[in-house]
């Protein structure tokens, strides 16, 4: 009787296994959710965890008889593993910081205590285990600014793949060897500069920016974001871009306290989860308010986007602005050869891919040589498109169209306050959506069509993503990759320098801005929310420098543009921006690398 259930003949071992497969239908469920079902998701969410709450703790109290029965540590490891998943998709749809660090919690607690050791090199079902295990902590590791705990987690994967390979059949460890050489290639291309600050807003770091009380007649705070990249080289980790990686960041709080506690973790597995969660609470800043929701698409087709944005747009709150960050080329087909925008290979099995559909398609006879009735051949109009930017290109195969987001896609949903990030060779073409809008003027910040040639040591080295995208998330890194400047070569007290003298620019930027009578309204209304006054006054600072930088001075196509305009006072060729620019430099010792007239040039010895 000891084994069974009081009070009923059910044996403790059926009782268990009946809610492993309950939790475990449930699991699957909640992963095939799509993004544009929010309200479903919200719901199913919660019995899904009551659920695991309901096993975790079934298995606690009945540990011993279990294990007598017959339950492995591995078992006891996957439930966890499953309960730290959970909470890491939670935070992934709602960016509430507090789910992504308890998923750490948990998934620490399973590094700690090693429950896929035991038969790690006896079974191969184990190993495969024990590598998504540490591929998924990877993970959250990296989005929570754990680079330590990151680099300890790749040389432990990679040792791992390697042991592996010499006990079972190496074939069967391809895949993982693509993870790790994804990680490690993300991780280089993320490296300059990487330990100066934090990408997230800080009320520590950041400066106050202050902007007074802007001239509008309301203000909007961001509560949603969309997220998406699409490039067929792009550095990437599983579905995170390295572009989308910088903006997820961007958008959240930096917690100003002590945010990474031990206390939490090392007890997370021994309680309840509801316990865990109150106690991983230490690693949380409750005094700062809620991050904006965000939705971040890795390789989204046409139609997933648009309902995913529909969704969004139809439950923004009245307050509420959503931000749309878009990065892609502008032509389909097009692999960057640019040293910035370059994107590493995607994995060998999606190149492999490609080369396998291509000789299968001319085996079968091209299609693109097929005739169309104007009397050109589909090669033909693809290549005239491709040479021709319309839109941004988030498919690899097909002509325009079914791949492609045009501008025109975007306007029916300017009826919700929009503001649109832009970062592609085909920006400028999005431009047309101002003056077309449907209810709300949008605000657009669109990149250069061109990009500006490079010398920087590290950028020689790796592709490190876009560099209009690195601008809006970390100007002062920005400028040094735009100068030569490597990151080896600079000294602490330089780039804080750098940093301090820059926020003190934002500073006046942003009161100039809430006291403009010229400011059109679509700015005056964002300037009180502390995300979106920061993106406008980096692009300000972004714009001035790609306007003065010496090899594409003057050069239109080299230059982000904005739409509405901006006052005059801060446009690149503005006094109080060309001194900024002028400024920076002079900390670097980079002058030579701008041009700048002779009236600013006299403030080198200020």
């Amino acid at each position: 009787m000891s084994q069974q259930i009081s009070g009923n003949n059910i044996p403790l071992s059926e009782v268990y296994w009946s809610l492993v497969n309950k939790a475990d239908k449930k699991f699957s469920k909640i992963s095939d959710l799509p993004f544009y079902e929010r309200t479903r998701y919200e719901n199913y969410f919660f019995k899904v965890f009551k659920v695991y709450t309901q096993l975790w703790k079934f298995q606690q109290e009945n540990r011993q008889k279990l294990v007598e029965a017959g339950l492995k540590r591995w078992e006891i490891g996957e439930i966890a593993s499953r309960i730290a998943q959970l909470y890491y998709g939670h935070y992934m749809r709602t960016s509430d910081a507090g789910y992504l660090s308890e998923s750490y919690v948990f998934y620490e607690a399973i590094l700690t205590r090693e429950y896929f050791k035991e038969g790690l090199f006896q079974d191969l079902n184990i190993a495969n285990k024990q590598l998504r295990f540490l591929a998924r902590f990877l993970m959250v590791c990296l989005v929570l600014g754990r680079r330590e705990m990151v680099h300890q987690l790749v040389d432990q994967f990679k040792r791992l793949i390697d042991e592996c390979k010499r006990t079972f059949q190496e074939t069967d460890f391809k895949e993982w060897k693509v993870v790790a050489q994804d990680i490690v290639r993300f991780l280089k291309s993320d490296t300059a500069f990487m330990n100066t600050r934090p990408l997230r807003y800080s009320l520590v770091l950041d400066p106050n920016l202050d902007a007074g009380t802007p001239r509008a007649s309301r203000s909007l705070r961001l509560t949603d974001a969309i997220l998406s990249s699409y490039y067929y080289n792009e550095v990437k980790y599983s579905e995170l871009t390295l572009d989308s990686f910088r903006m997820l960041q961007c958008l959240e709080w930096e917690p100003s306290g002590s945010l990474y506690q031990s206390t939490g973790a090392k007890m997370g597995l021994n309680a309840p989860v509801g316990v865990a969660r109150i106690n991983s609470q230490s690693m949380n800043d409750p005094t700062l308010p809620p991050n904006p929701r965000k939705a971040v698409l890795y390789r989204p087709s046409i139609t997933h986007f648009l309902a995913v944005l529909a969704t969004i747009c139809e439950e923004l709150p009245s307050h509420g602005i959503l931000l749309l960050y878009l990065s892609a080329s502008g032509k389909n087909g097009q692999i960057s050869t640019s040293p910035l925008s370059a994107r590493s290979a995607t994995n060998v099995e999606e190149n492999i891919l490609r080369d396998f559909e291509s000789h299968t398609i001319k085996q079968e006879g091209d299609p693109s040589l097929q005739i169309t009735p104007s009397g050109q051949s589909l090669k033909q109009i693809s290549e005239d498109a491709a040479s021709t930017p319309c839109g941004l290109s988030f498919g690899s195969h097909g002509l325009t169209g079914s791949s492609y987001i045009y501008p025109s896609d975007l306007v029916p949903f300017t009826r919700k306050p929009l503001f649109i990030i832009i970062d592609s060779d085909s920006s400028t073409v999005f431009k047309n959506i101002c003056g077309a809008e449907k209810g709300e003027p949008a605000a657009l910040l669109l990149s250069p069509s061109h990009t500006p040639p490079l010398i920087s040591a590290d950028f020689s080295r790796q592709p490190s993503g876009s560099l209009f995208t690195i601008f809006l998330t970390s100007p002062v890194q920005a400028f040094c990759l735009l100068s030569g400047i490597s990151a080896s070569d600079m000294e602490t007290d330089i780039f804080t320098k750098a940093e301090k003298l820059l926020s003190s620019f934002m500073n006046e930027w942003a009161s100039t801005l809430a006291t403009s009578d010229t400011l059109h309204p679509v700015w005056s209304q964002i300037l009180k929310d502390p995300f979106l006054r920061r993106l406008l006054l980096r692009f300000i600072f972004c714009r001035a420098v790609l306007a003065l930088y010496t090899p594409v001075f003057n050069n239109k196509q080299n230059q982000p543009e904005c739409f509405p305009s901006l006052p005059e006072s801060l446009v690149p060729t503005a006094p109080a921006v060309q001194s900024a620019v002028l400024l920076m430099a002079n900390v670097f010792g980079a002058t030579s690398k701008f041009t700048l007239p002779q009236d600013i040039t006299m403030l080198e010895s200020f």
